[in-house]
């Protein structure tokens, strides 16, 4: 995807992109863009200091779940490692 067509995705569109990759390959690159969406979000919604509380309670559990979903697939990446091969 291209970075122009990265800009103009929501945050909540990248986050749903993360959350519903079903390649493992392109896991963790769906889960930083997810990131970046949300931390430009968040500065944005800072800057403007408008009232946007239910929408930065929102990027709040995204981040969690983000970070969720990056720790399993860490270990998933080290449970691999250690499986024993076929013979």
């Amino acid at each position: 995807m291209g970075e122009s067509a990265k800009t103009l995705m929501s945050w909540r569109e990248l986050y749903k992109a993360a959350l519903f990759e079903t390649e493992t390959s392109k896991l963790q690159l769906r889960i930083e863009e997810a990131h970046r969406a949300l931390a430009l979000r968040s500065r944005e919604l800072f800057a403007a200091s408008s009232s946007s509380d239910g929408e930065t309670e929102e990027i709040e559990n995204a981040h969690y779940a983000l970070l969720a979903l990056e720790n399993c697939l860490k270990l998933k990446t080290k449970d691999r490692r250690r499986a024993p091969r076929p013979a």
